[in-house]
């Protein structure tokens, strides 16, 4: 079983940093992409940014394109979110987010939604003061 750990969440003013982390853990961990998603308070869960864990290909929402840096360590079963020129609108849980399979089984567009992720973490807040 595949767990994912977030960390690195908190309170930054705008315009400052943060850098999530989502350590996956579990026997022989794979993946074909991992992703983050966001959930602001009375709002539904948006995507933010996605990886594919062989080949790093990256895509990001537009809220964040320029601004946000998805990234990932092969050797600490790790992915990073660096978060740069924080915005109030940025205030929300983050959920890091793996597929079960390795092989891309849908096309690129599905991979911007929830539909291909089976293994989720417990979300990590993120406020953006003004």
């Amino acid at each position: 079983q595949v767990q994912l750990v977030e960390s690195g969440g908190g309170l930054v003013q705008a315009g400052g940093s943060l850098r999530l982390s989502c350590a996956a853990s579990g026997r022989r961990f794979a993946s074909y992409a991992m992703a983050w998603f966001r959930q602001a308070p009375g709002m539904e869960r948006e995507f933010v940014a996605t990886i594919t864990w062989r080949d790093g290909d990256t895509y990001y929402a537009g809220s964040v394109k320029g601004r946000f840096t998805i990234s990932r360590d092969f050797s600490q079963n790790t992915v990073y979110l660096q978060m740069n020129s924080l915005k109030p609108e940025d205030t929300a849980v983050y959920y890091c987010a793996a597929t079960g399979g390795i092989d891309a089984i849908y096309t690129a567009n599905y991979y911007y939604t929830e539909g291909p992720y089976d293994y989720w973490g417990q979300g990590t807040q993120v406020t953006v003061s003004s």
